[in-house]
């Protein structure tokens, strides 16, 4: 096995590890907790994940590391807002959207990866232009809107001061 496989190896490890640690990061978002294992290890993975990415070998600027970029500079907002959380309204909407959007690009790459290498979606949408790949991420986003809503109705840690969806 050469280091590149062993790269892309560990990269996918790491990607396939934050996205399941993520959905249980999202739902103490639910349960208005500040802080807990599950977030604090989907924010290390998430950042391991994006930092690791720029490992890789590289053919110039490509969608994967604008994508890792928007997704560091997501994550420092997100810790940025950590602190913040109880006395301010908008750390708390950077909290919580910023850890949703970053769930959702993972699961966006997931996606991207899954119709690229995996045969039967690969047939069905070979260059990602096709219909079902439009579909599949389309379907991903409009459930990621819907939770990302629902968390920030939900997400009152003890102490902080109601939001206002205004």
């Amino acid at each position: 096995m050469s280091l590149s496989q062993i790269l892309i190896a560990g990269h996918t490890l790491i990607s396939i590890v934050a996205i399941i640690v993520g959905v249980f990061a999202l739902r103490n978002l639910f349960q208005a907790q500040a802080s807990s294992a599950s977030l604090t290890g989907f924010i290390v993975l998430a950042i391991a994940t994006s930092a690791t990415g720029f490992i890789l070998p590289l053919h110039g600027v490509s969608p994967a590391v604008v994508i890792s970029i928007l997704a560091l500079i997501i994550l420092a907002a997100v810790l940025l807002s950590r602190g913040r959380l109880r006395g301010s309204r908008w750390a708390r909407w950077v909290y919580v959207g910023g850890l949703v959007v970053s769930e959702y690009l993972l699961i966006f790459v997931g996606v991207v990866q899954a119709f690229t290498k995996v045969p039967p979606l690969k047939l069905l949408a070979p260059t990602q232009l096709e219909p079902p790949f439009a579909i599949a991420q389309g379907i991903v986003l409009v459930a990621f809107v819907v939770v990302g809503v629902l968390a920030l109705r939900a997400f009152r840690p003890q102490g902080a001061t109601q939001p206002s969806f205004r």
